[in-house]
């Protein structure tokens, strides 16, 4: 029976891209002046574990690339090879590389990328050097031949397993000439035959110049399963093998048929389409889960013998009240114990930077030390997801902008390697996560001349430091002098505060100049769920992310302004609001049509506060997001629905697409 290995795939994948991470981790953090062993070994496993796979599934081109990854790796940790920088360089390149090519494998598309012929050139210009230090240019380099008599007897669990004997012997006959015979062997009776057990044994020559290491690691996967027999003869050389390479007496490993499968991790894999990837979840998770659920049937066990009783007694009543509050109590933690499942550490997210960092500073001319902390930190996978790129471009942005060459630190009295640290903390029903560098700080006049230069404000607007800081999040500001790869075109800080706000998100900066920058993102822990407030505006309600909210007050008429006919403006304090009639952008009627008679919440919308005013302020609640994009289409100033508890629909406000609807400018630009 043929077996279909692409429902296996998604997983290849997964452990593919993850042993890349590995990799790319243990080669930043390589000591190149003395590389640790158990570090070589880790990039070694991951890359051998890739080229099995990628050559599972007939991934032939990623097959014989990792293939050279593979060789340049283990001539190092045997000690034929010294690690250099330029290994470390092309083998982060291979990284990158390798990323790409699995993305258009899983995307089903030819890869072509000029890259991959210019390192394969690399690799094979690496490897055929001849690094022998008793061999000398002008003696050509005859590799010495060993024939190997290999007697590979299966476990007969072997192939329960998952393990595939084809496989191996496909991996030695890499190695060189390879020959397979199956040896007579004795089969049980039929009353005794197991259909999923292997009983075969095989004879296998191989004619290699590889040494018995590199033949073990064919097997490697199985060799506490199996019976393995090696015998060496060696050709073209006078001199015998050494004894690690070739014992005199056959290597063999014992037999144990009756071990145990390696515990995996469980996957929940969406069925949706490719790109919906999957999230590994601890058992610890899935056994809380499956108790919670537990608990569930043993509650709705109890109120169904309640409703099949004849009549209801007041004990009736009672234990069925006692039952309802049991079931509310476990559809909650039922519902957090499902949450938890999406939850993944930030590391995930932070594991990317310190290539970032290290390619960054290395074309800046910039020493970075980068920081990790709270790492450990949780939050949903889609946040995750979705937060990646704005990070990426807030930690840009400080190694280009804020961090100084070595030489204008050592000027200004700082030590010449600069400090970016990521940090990531839980603070009440958010993340906080922090990108702080301690670098040349937010130049606060120039920002002021760039924005009155661009007629962002105006030539005699006074505006406090905090106010100047927020400029840098505007379309199209900069205040890089030349356009350059990685700044200068006006694109990016408005787009990270847009992308945070459609997290249900905000963005904070405070900045010293020479000291260095903070920026702040708070976030919610999921998008699945929200904190909201609910409010009434005519007869219909609607959810107000409570994240977003500042205060809500009745605004007496003397602090009401009209500047024209569409728009008003309420002074709370020292500062101007503009206020936004949501019945008028949602075309409702309204009990209070006019500020004075009803009731003006105070919210944050793109770092502006803005006013939406409302009929009634009702109670707060968590509430559980539905998209209206994949049930129905989008809607301007809407970001999804919920269900309340009465089994009405109630829409959750966006309050930046509800400005942007309203046509309601900044709160600078009203003050004017």
């Amino acid at each position: 029976m043929e077996i279909d290995l692409s429902q296996f795939s998604q997983v290849f994948f997964e452990e593919s891209l993850e042993g890349l991470e590995s990799m790319e981790s243990e080669l930043l953090k390589l000591d190149i002046a003395a590389p640790d062993p158990e570090a070589i070994n880790t990039i070694f496993r991951a890359a051998h574990s890739i080229k099995g796979g990628s050559a599972t599934f007939s991934f032939t081109q990623v097959a014989n690339y990792t293939h050279l990854l593979e060789t340049l790796l283990d001539e190092i940790r045997d000690g034929r090879r010294e690690m250099t920088s330029h290994h470390q360089d092309i083998l982060l390149l291979s990284v990158d590389l390798l990323r790409n090519m699995l993305d258009a494998v899983m995307h089903q598309q030819t890869f072509d990328d000029p890259m991959l012929s210019e390192l394969e050139q690399k690799f094979a210009a690496e490897l055929n050097q001849v690094h022998s230090p008793e061999q000398t240019p002008n003696e050509p380099e005859t590799p010495e031949l060993t024939t190997w008599q290999i007697t590979f007897k299966a476990g007969t669990d072997i192939l329960r397993y998952g393990n595939d004997p084809l496989l191996m012997f496909n991996e030695l006959n890499l190695c060189g000439e390879l020959g397979v015979e199956l040896l007579p062997q004795e089969i049980p009776d039929f009353t005794q035959y197991d259909p999923e057990a292997c009983y075969l044994t095989w004879s296998l020559t191989l004619t290699t110049d590889q040494p018995l290491s590199r033949l073990k690691e064919a097997f490697e996967w199985v060799e506490d399963e199996c019976e393995i027999d090696y015998q060496a003869h060696t050709q073209e050389s006078a001199t015998p093998p050494t004894e690690a390479e070739a014992p005199s007496e056959p290597v063999s490993q014992t037999d144990t048929p009756n071990k145990a499968a390696s515990p995996v991790k469980p996957s929940v894999v969406s069925n949706k389409n490719q790109d919906a990837g999957s999230i590994r979840v601890s058992i610890e998770k899935i056994d809380l889960l499956i108790n919670m659920v537990g608990e569930l049937v043993i509650t709705q066990a109890m109120l169904g013998q309640i409703g099949q009783q004849e009549e209801m007694t007041p004990e009736s009543f009672i234990t069925m009240k006692q039952g309802l509050e049991q079931l509310a109590s476990h559809t909650r933690d039922l519902q957090e114990s499902v949450m938890q499942i999406r939850m993944l550490p930030i590391s995930f997210a932070f594991n990317r930077f310190p290539r970032l960092v290290r390619d960054i500073g290395q074309q800046l001319g910039k020493q970075v030390e980068l920081i990790l902390k709270g790492e450990d930190t949780e939050l949903d996978k889609t946040v995750m997801e979705k937060i990646v790129d704005p990070m990426v471009h807030l930690v840009r942005n400080s190694l280009d902008h804020g961090l100084e060459t070595p030489e204008v630190r050592r000027q200004k009295g700082k030590p010449e390697t600069g400090t970016l640290t990521l940090n990531a903390f839980h603070q009440g029903g958010n993340i906080i996560i922090e990108i702080i560098d301690d670098g040349a700080g937010l130049n606060t006049q120039k920002i002021l001349d760039k924005a009155r230069a661009k007629g962002l404000i105006g030539s005699d607007e006074e505006l406090s430091e905090e106010a100047i800081h927020q400029l840098i999040f505007k379309p199209g500001f900069s205040t890089a002098e030349t356009v350059s790869d990685l700044s200068g075109r006006g694109v990016g800080m408005d787009v990270v505060l847009r992308n945070i706000h459609e997290l249900n998100g905000t963005i904070e900066l405070k900045s010293t100049q020479d000291k260095g920058s903070r920026f702040t993102i708070r976030l919610p822990l999921t998008l699945a769920i929200l904190d909201g407030q609910l409010v009434r505006i005519g007869r219909h309600t609607y959810v107000v992310p409570l994240v977003a909210i500042h205060e809500s007050l009745e605004v007496p008429t003397a602090h009401i302004n009209r500047l024209s006919e569409e728009h008003e403006v309420v002074r709370l304090r020292d500062e101007y609001l503009p206020v936004l009639k949501v019945y008028e952008a949602f075309n409702h009627e309204a009990d209070a049509k006019q500020i004075k008679d009803g009731l003006v919440m105070v919210v944050d919308a793109n770092n502006d506060k803005v006013g939406l005013l409302v009929d009634e302020l009702l109670s707060q609640q968590q509430v559980v997001i539905k998209s209206l994009e994949d049930n129905y289409s989008k809607v301007p100033g809407i970001s999804g629905a919920t269900i309340l508890g009465d089994g009405t629909v109630a829409l959750i406000i966006d309050i930046a697409g509800l400005v942007g609807l309203a046509g309601i400018n900044s709160t600078q630009e009203h003050a004017a």
